[in-house]
């Protein structure tokens, strides 16, 4: 779904004070000071009310770029990671099928939604599966199949995938995943554990995997099973 043929907001959703289209428009300011460059990314994160993918008392600082918790030991990443994500993730061709491991909060998933055809995402959290579907639902963007499962395991059965975008930090690239992109699919992930985080850029080949490291970054780790 290209940006600019959804508009997903209503009245409840546009805000006021800190959470108005201003504010949104200083955000968007900030991450092209961060190097941001994708038009129709930046337009995305413009148009989409962060403020409803956290809790009501932390509304008023959806559009500080910082990760905010969520519940269950989990944040919503900074605006800046998702926005660096998706373009990493956008930057070499135009995916149609995506994979999210890590539905979280739903804001990564609302982004992605809107700038790819389908996009499948696993959660291993049922309630934050639940109300990241919610959130979604109440945007109108429908392009989305939700999963509870382990984020390890992926979608076998709809690969292979354009791209994979890992929002937790698995201390290695994880087999299964890679085994479910296509030759010249891209993933996009946090690898390492602790404060040794580093966020990686994969491009599949017919002989192998080209790697590309892009910058230290903090996550949670990418934990097996689910509840």
């Amino acid at each position: 779904m290209a940006a600019g043929r959804r508009d997903v907001l209503n009245l409840h959703h546009q805000g006021i004070g800190l959470t108005s289209r201003r504010t949104r428009d200083r955000l968007v300011e900030r991450l092209k000071d961060q190097g941001i460059r994708n038009v129709a990314l930046l337009e995305v994160i413009r148009n989409t009310p962060r403020h409803i993918f956290v809790e009501e008392a932390l509304a008023g600082r959806a559009y500080e770029d910082t990760a905010l918790p969520i519940g269950h030991n989990q944040t919503i990443s900074q605006p800046y990671i998702v926005a660096k994500m998706t373009e990493l993730l956008l930057e070499k061709a135009a995916p149609e099928k995506i994979l999210e491991i890590g539905t979280g909060s739903g804001y990564q998933t609302a982004v992605l939604a809107q700038l790819v055809e389908k996009l499948y995402t696993v959660e291993r959290i049922f309630p934050l599966m639940q109300r990241a579907r919610r959130c979604l639902h109440d945007l109108r963007l429908h392009n989305v199949s939700f999963r509870h499962s382990d984020g390890g395991w992926g979608r076998k059965e709809f690969a292979p995938y354009d791209g994979i975008l890992v929002t937790a930090a698995p201390p290695e690239i994880p087999a299964m995943l890679l085994e479910q992109l296509k030759i010249g699919g891209v993933m996009v992930l946090p690898v390492g554990s602790g404060a040794e985080q580093s966020l990686q850029r994969v491009v599949k080949t017919q002989e192998g995997c080209v790697m590309e490291m892009i910058e230290p970054v903090r996550f949670v780790p990418l934990v097996l099973g689910r509840y």
